[in-house]
Formats: structure tokens, sequence, C-alpha cells
């Protein structure tokens, strides 16, 4: 699998590392299928409230309005457009998935909710500038899996 993330989610992921500082925060990820096996982040949400300092566990009614309005402004091109899985960031650790990680995204995909497949990012911010990611897939009944991330040309 392969994941690009577009420029404009680039930013505004900058711009709420930068304000949350220590503190972890995450959200949502929804994507566009590019052709089969490669994706696009075209937008997130974010929880900038209920993140600590080496802890994030999202509140589901917020991102469930943001995936809501989604849909929306995508004409509910559910097979082009859609849930792409969760990002959080580890402003004090390794961009690696924590066992906790791993736990939350299998129960995700091995739960009853009907999602078979879904990515955890984990971003970092380094000098107020550079992002470092990591991407993982989770799928039903397979074992987690590293994603490329692409990069663009500069």
């Amino acid at each position: 699998m392969q994941v690009e993330i577009a420029d404009h989610v680039r930013d505004k992921l900058r711009k709420a590392l930068r304000a949350a500082g220590s503190r972890e925060i995450g959200g949502v990820l929804m994507g566009e299928q590019i052709t089969p096996g490669h994706f696009r982040v075209v937008d997130l949400s974010i929880d900038s409230q209920t993140g600590g300092r080496a802890h994030f566990v999202r509140s589901s009614e917020a991102h469930s309005e943001a995936l809501g309005a989604f849909f929306r402004e995508t004409g509910h091109q559910y097979d082009r457009f859609n849930y792409l899985g969760e990002w959080h960031s580890h402003p004090r650790f390794s961009v690696m998935p924590s066992t906790q990680d791993v736990a939350s995204m299998l129960d995700l995909v091995e739960g009853e909710r009907g999602i078979e497949f879904a990515v955890l990012l984990i971003v970092r911010l380094h000098w107020w500038r550079r992002i470092s990611c990591s991407c993982t897939l989770f799928c039903r009944n397979a074992k987690p899996s590293s994603v490329d991330i692409l990069e663009k040309e500069r």
C-alpha cells in the first residue's frame, strides 16, 4: 500500500502540532483512492483537547461530524473518498506505533464496525517545520504492515 499526504494537509498538521507543543493530538484521516492500493490523505480531523503528554484517545463525536461533512463534500462517493484511518502525534517519542497503538487499531479492524482495513499515521514535528512520520496498515485477519509514504518531488 502507498499513501501520499496532500500539501494542504501537511500544512494543517504542522500548524496543529505547533499549537499542541508537547501534548499528543490526533484524529481521523480522510482519503481518496487514486488507484487500488494507492491513497491520498485529502483531509483530517483534529482533536486538540483530549491528548496528554504521553497518551491520546480521540473523542468520537467531533470526528463523526468531520466525516459526515467530508462525505457530503465529496458527494458520498464512498468507493473513491472514504475513511482511511487514524492519526496522532508522538511529540516526545518515536513515530513507531506503541503496543497500545497496535492494540487499538487491531480492535478497530477486528471489531464489529465493518472496517476491513485502516491505516495509522503517527507524526512528530522537528524544529517547528519538518514532519517525520510512520504509517502502518491494519487489516482484518492479518498482521500489521508498513505503508510506503510517497514524498512529493521538490
